[in-house]
């Protein structure tokens, strides 16, 4: 019986893999994929923010699916819309191909694996779940680490539609494993789903991000641009009427009055704001402006995601010695001192230099998440959890996408004031001051935390 348990947790393992490693490892391939589709590289942000919103979107409904559907169900369909949409990119052969297909992907991952967590939640014993979640936690840290090395490998000896091949196989073995192992479980009393709600909130994220993003991009008219600033925040107004309303609402915004959620939420915003950005701007500005191979540029992006893997184990005794305000405070400035490092590359930086940057950053990063999605959950009640997840989990992918609208804006800002079409090291400077100084401003909301 064990053993299925270790197979269940397996397959969550491999869902959390498959879609860390989407994540990474296209940042890589952008330059390559901006030059088939004849782009400038800036516009490829396009491509990171459109899944990031749809994971937005969709993941607050992912559990509400489960229960009315099942798990077995809606994990299956979840790992056939996310593998098929990663053959629809490979195919791609335009902006707003590639565009359309990753956020229906993003709906297929916002399913997959919040819905492969509740399926091992409800398979396996409280007594053996701290040895799945470890068994879970191992490859899930693997993805950021392999991701960008991998891809500058295919990019770099093959074509960058394999990194959207290498999915196919995965989501197979996903496919027929769940098949035989995951438990069809659903709930008898599923509450009305707020299609309202979703309505609301889809708008509002939708038309603020696309929005925003079309600012940089130019490649709407300024009319389109106001239009969907427009609609975005009229979709959220409307929704922050419904929610006042309703009694179980899609998102539970009273949550915010608990103020360590609202630390969370509200400063981990910022400091994701920050973050967001850079698996965007690194990768081309070692390849565009470096003249860095993919290969290259992969062997030294992957050393943030190495220094957040070693910052796994030192996490605990450093959060029990200093407390948690005073690690978010203070942390928060060394990770954003370390994005500040990025804006002093150049060509002539070695690269043993930029990996130790890296490196430490990642170790920083790292530790502010823990904190910050630790601190989350402190003063919640049993019955709120469930809705806290829905709530973070949007807030999160949410402010990851801003992020990378913010590096993207930030470099055609700067080359426009310049004049200049090609993208040189100075925008790429003032893109990661930017970044640098909206994590940094995380650490005054953290700041004002009990002692």
């Amino acid at each position: 019986m064990q053993s299925r348990y270790r197979i269940v947790a397996l397959i969550v393992a491999c869902s959390l893999f498959m879609q860390n490693l989407e994540t990474t490892i296209l940042g890589t391939a952008l330059p390559q994929i901006a030059r088939s589709f004849g782009q400038p590289p800036v516009n490829l942000h396009l491509i990171l923010t459109a899944y990031l919103m749809s994971l937005a979107i969709f993941m607050p409904i992912s559990g509400w699916m489960a229960d009315r559907f099942g798990t077995r169900k809606v994990f299956q369909l979840a790992i056939l819309i996310f593998t098929g949409a990663s053959v629809a990119c490979a195919f791609a052969t335009s902006l707003e191909y590639m565009i359309a297909a990753r956020i229906v992907q993003g709906l297929g991952g916002a399913m997959m694996v919040p819905v492969a967590r509740l399926a091992l939640l409800r398979t396996v014993p409280k007594s053996e779940l701290v040895a799945a979640m470890t068994w879970v936690a191992v490859p899930a840290l693997l993805g950021p680490v392999v991701g960008p090395p991998l891809g500058g490998l295919i990019v770099t000896y093959a074509s960058w539609p394999w990194v959207f091949w290498i999915n196919l196989p995965i989501g197979v073995l996903g496919l027929v494993l769940a098949s035989i192992y995951i438990e069809d479980y659903r709930d008898t009393e599923v509450p009305r789903f707020d299609a309202l709600g979703f309505a609301f909130c889809s708008v509002g994220i939708a038309g603020l991000v696309f929005g925003l993003d079309s600012f940089s991009d130019g490649l709407l008219p300024m009319a389109a641009n106001i239009s969907l600033l427009s609609a975005g925040v009229l979709g959220a107004v409307l929704y922050l009427w419904h929610a006042r309303r309703k009694t179980d609402p899609l998102l539970d915004l009273s949550l915010l009055r608990i103020p360590s959620f609202r630390a969370s939420v509200v400063g981990g915003a910022f400091f994701r704001f920050g973050i967001g950005a850079m698996p965007f701007l690194l990768p081309l500005m070692l390849q565009v402006c470096f003249g860095r191979s993919p290969l290259s540029s992969g062997l030294i992006t992957f050393a943030a995601a190495a220094g957040a893997v070693l910052m796994k184990f030192a996490a605990q005794p450093v959060l029990n010695y200093f407390g948690f305000r005073n690690v978010l405070t203070f942390n928060a400035l060394l990770s954003a001192v370390s994005i500040l490092g990025c804006a002093f590359f150049n060509s002539a930086t070695p690269a043993l230099v930029m990996f130790a940057v890296l490196l430490i950053g990642g170790f920083f990063r790292s530790l502010e998440f823990t904190a910050i999605n630790t601190l989350g959950y402190a003063d919640l009640s049993p019955r709120q959890m469930g809705r806290a997840t829905s709530f973070t989990s949007m807030a999160q992918q949410l402010s990851l996408s801003i992020g990378v609208g913010v590096g993207a804006t930030s470099l055609a800002v700067s080359s426009a004031l310049r004049g200049a079409e090609q993208l040189a090291s100075i925008d790429f400077s003032i893109a990661f001051v930017v970044v640098a100084l909206l994590a940094a401003t995380s650490s005054l909301l953290f700041a004002r935390l009990p002692r």
